[in-house]
């Protein structure tokens, strides 16, 4: 070959059936190196995407997508999918603005089969997939790729035993990789480490393969038989005793998940099936590129790095992350408080724990990706005398709105639900911001919620939550902090009372949460232009400060400015308290409208939004 990549000439998934499985092997490292360099200066999910490639290029090169669906789960592993689909050239606008997603998007290409963001969801849209097929008398193949990690969620767990049941043909792919975000966890984890530390299975077929070719014409036709069968050596030695063959569903032996035609040959195979079957495929997170692979869980979701060393390339910060500050607020607490218990859901790093983790490793508990065991379980050890305090991102939060609600707060558990990630999140985009949790706690009856605006706000938001009792949300955005000292000594803050943080008679802005700096940059733009804005932190969304409204009500304009939906959101409470006073003060509230917002930098997003100090006074100014 001359000096021009296979991956070149890859335009789509038909390319891949013209290459050898040397050429395969070849192609593979070419994507890794190209994934590489692109999230060396996009960011993204490096490590996962790393050892996923010999997976994607097998399933390819065997299946006529897009008429066979490839089913991603979560679609952190999904890259090199998108390389070979057609989106080479447009790669490098990998995460960013109007540029490539970093997760499968079906208004993006016709070979992305679903939206997948959250994990576990892969195997029911498989199913119905499948079950679609089969009333339609279609012919076409449906291979779901997942986790070991999302594997071990509820919804995947469920989903698993329709499927043994329904018994349609259905290929599962088990990318088993040691490693979710987070260290793994469950009954399941074991025994799928036990299945990749045991030699019993290979040792068995190689045994069973000796014995037939060395026994003579009819042993060595009969292992034949097997090949021509499709039915290879890997396949004649099944872990009968697997949760999954219990299930109704076939599994395969362990097979190395980074050798193309070990995969190929099995997935043809499996492919051949009648039922449903789960190939389990072990891989190596980060295989390819030596500082992914030996520290994946830095690189599943990593900023713009150097290549050579694997180092973050980013600007010295002004100020702390909410998350951070979240964990050493925490860990303050927990010091005075022996009652206090931390539980995530495989997001230890993520939402700033491992702090605790380390300090009280007794008192720190991992549910692994299941959020809403992790939220049940927290109203448990609440009933049984203890301080939860649940710390998960907001759009993983809404998994667990019942738990939360009948669990938690129909009970008046002393629960704190430290809700990550509120808002606009980024580059990672609709599937991550966090656009609803103040409407979906905003609902639910005894849940007191607070929306620090600051650092030093936080501090004093979980405080009070831990010091009040009852169920409790705090929610925060991701990303650096305003850069307000947190005092030693947190402030207890009254319930249902604001803080005024610049006065003005002409118009009120009550703002929630991080919109209080940008309604503070729009009072100062707004002065600039002759109107006196009035700006309120509203600090508590449940409750709401029925005088801090009522004095608003009192200007000309009564403006309202949340980083969330706004159908549902904190604003129509506003309205609700006007409407109840008899108010007849013009209002407006602004928010995300009635959409899902695209990826890119939060302060563009915000801006597009009109959430921005600029967009604020714009709108005051074109309302009043």
């Amino acid at each position: 070959m001359d000096d021009k990549r296979i991956l070149d000439a890859v335009r789509s998934p038909a390319d891949l059936k013209l290459l050898s499985d040397e050429e395969l092997a070849l192609l593979a490292c070419e994507i890794r190196e190209e994934i590489v360099t692109v999230t060396s200066q996009t960011g993204g999910h490096v490590a996962s995407s790393l050892g996923a490639v010999e997976i994607i290029l097998a399933a390819h090169s065997l299946l006529d997508c897009p008429t066979d669906k490839l089913v991603f789960d979560v679609g952190h592993q999904a890259y090199a999918h998108k390389l070979v689909t057609g989106r080479l050239d447009l790669f490098d606008t990998l995460r960013t603005y109007g540029g490539v997603s970093g997760f499968p998007k079906p208004d993006e290409s016709p070979y992305d089969v679903h939206p997948s963001g959250h994990a576990s969801d892969s195997l029911s849209v498989a199913l119905g997939l499948a079950k679609a097929r089969d009333l339609r008398g279609g012919t076409e193949k449906v291979v779901a790729v997942i986790g070991d990690a999302a594997l071990s969620g509820g919804m995947a767990f469920e989903a698993l035993n329709h499927i043994g049941q329904a018994q349609t043909p259905l290929v599962i792919i088990l990318n088993d990789n040691e490693m979710s975000i987070s260290r793994n966890v469950g009954a399941l984890m074991k025994h799928l480490g036990y299945m990749r530390a045991s030699t019993q299975y290979r040792q068995t077929r190689d045994s069973l393969q000796e014995k037939l070719e060395s026994s003579g014409p009819f042993g060595t036709a009969l292992a034949n038989f097997g090949r021509n069968m499709k039915e290879s050596m890997k396949q004649f030695v099944i872990p009968r005793s697997m949760i999954f063959e219990q299930l109704g569903i076939l599994c395969t032996a362990p097979i190395d998940g980074h050798d193309i035609g070990a995969l190929r040959e099995t997935l043809s195979t499996v492919l051949a099936t009648d039922g449903p079957v789960l190939m389990h495929v072990v891989t190596k997170k980060g295989a390819g590129y030596e500082p992914a692979s030996r520290n994946p869980e830095r690189f599943h979701g990593v900023g713009p790095y150097d290549i050579a060393t694997g180092e973050l390339v980013k600007k010295e910060a002004a100020a702390p992350s909410y998350t951070d500050v979240f964990g050493q607020a925490i860990v303050r607490e927990a010091r005075q408080n022996p009652d206090i218990v931390a539980i995530t859901a495989a997001m230890k790093d993520g939402t700033g724990l491992a702090p605790f983790a380390e300090e009280f490793p007794d008192r720190f508990v991992d549910a692994g990706i299941a959020e809403e065991h992790a939220v049940g379980m927290a109203a448990g050890l609440a009933a049984g005398g203890k301080k939860p305090v649940v710390a998960i991102y907001s759009t993983f939060l809404q998994r667990a709105i019942d738990q939360m609600t009948i669990n938690c707060a129909l009970q008046g558990l002393d629960v704190v639900f430290a809700i990550d990630r509120a808002g606009i999140v980024g580059e990672d985009g609709p599937t991550h911001h966090g656009m609803f949790d103040l409407a979906y706690t905003r609902m639910v009856p005894h849940l007191r919620v607070l929306a620090p605006s600051n650092e030093a706000e936080l501090a004093g938001a979980l405080h009070t939550a831990l010091a009040l009792g009852g169920p409790f949300a705090i929610r925060y955005p991701r990303g650096t902090a305003e850069g307000v000292p947190v005092p030693d000594e947190p402030p207890l803050f009254e319930p249902g009372r604001a803080n005024v943080v610049r006065e003005g008679d002409d118009v009120a802005i009550l703002a929630f949460g991080r919109m209080v700096s940008r309604a503070v940059g729009a009072g100062e733009l707004l002065a600039e232009r002759g109107v006196q804005a009035r700006v309120v932190d509203m600090r508590w969304v449940k409750p709401l400060d029925v005088q801090a409204i009522a004095a608003a009500a009192r200007t000309k304009l009564v403006v309202t400015v949340e980083g969330g939906v706004l159908a549902g959101g904190v604003g129509e409470g506003v309205l609700a308290e006007l409407a109840r006073m008899g108010s007849s003060t013009p209002a407006l509230t602004l928010g995300i409208p009635d959409e899902f917002v695209p990826q890119g930098k939060v302060d563009l997003l915000l801006h597009d939004l009109g959430l921005d100090a600029q967009g604020i006074a714009a709108a005051v100014e074109k309302r009043l």
